[in-house]
C-alpha cells in the first residue's frame, strides 16, 4: 500500500525535532532569494521551533509539512496551509524549497499532494497562492500548476530597501481536478 502523501520523487510528512537545521537553512535561503527578511535566529531557536510543530496538533485545516526525497530521505522543503476559512471554502498555502535542490520537480510534486489532500479531502473551493512579483521561479511554477494570476498588490511589501508587488493567484477545485486528476486506482490505495 503506497501513501497518499507519497509523490514518485517526494513524501510529505511531519516535521521532526531533528529538522531544525534544514529549516534554518531554507530561512537563509529566502533571504538570499529576497523573499524573507527577518532578524537572525538562533540554532536553539530552529530547535525549539522544530520540537514544538513536531508535536503541535493542526490548527484545523492549517498545518505545515515536511518535503523529502524519495531517494536520499532528506529534508529539501516545507510546504502548507496557512490560512484557511471553510464556510467561504477557500485556503493559502505556501511552499518553499531549499536552493539546493529547487528546479527539480519538488515543489510541483509537493504543491499537486497537498492541493489534492485539500479539494478532494477537505472539500475546499478555492487555493490562494500570495507570491512576491519577483520571484518569477515561483510566478511559472504555478502558472504550470494552473494557477491563475487574479490581483497584483502594488508595493505591498518592504523588502531589500524598497517596496514591492506582491502577486495573488489562485486555482478552483474544479480546475485542479481537470488539471491534475486522480489516476484510475488512487496512488495511496
Amino acid at each position: 500500500m503506497t501513501s497518499f502523501w507519497r509523490g514518485e520523487r517526494i513524501r510529505l510528512r511531519g516535521i521532526e525535532p531533528d529538522d531544525w537545521a534544514a529549516f534554518m537553512g531554507f530561512t537563509e535561503d529566502e533571504e538570499q532569494l529576497g523573499d524573507l527578511l527577518n532578524p537572525p535566529r538562533s540554532a536553539e531557536g530552529f530547535r525549539s521551533w522544530a520540537k514544538e510543530q513536531a508535536v503541535a496538533a493542526p490548527d484545523g485545516d492549517c498545518f505545515q509539512l515536511a518535503v523529502e526525497a524519495v531517494d536520499s530521505g532528506e529534508l529539501v522543503g516545507a510546504v502548507g496551509s496557512y490560512h484557511a476559512d471553510p464556510r467561504a471554502g477557500w485556503f493559502e498555502y505556501g511552499i518553499t524549497i531549499g536552493a539546493a535542490h529547487r528546479r527539480q520537480g519538488y515543489a510541483a510534486q509537493a504543491a499537486v499532494l497537498l492541493l489534492r489532500f485539500m479539494f478532494a479531502e477537505r472539500r475546499f473551493h478555492r487555493c490562494e497562492a500570495r507570491i512576491f512579483a519577483h520571484n518569477e521561479a515561483s510566478l511559472a511554477l504555478h502558472e504550470r500548476l494552473g494557477f491563475v494570476e487574479e490581483g497584483r498588490l502594488r508595493e505591498r511589501v518592504f523588502l531589500a530597501g524598497r517596496h514591492r508587488d506582491l502577486v495573488v493567484m489562485g486555482m478552483l477545485s474544479e480546475e485542479f481536478d481537470r488539471r491534475h486528476p486522480v489516476p484510475e486506482a488512487p496512488a495511496w490505495s
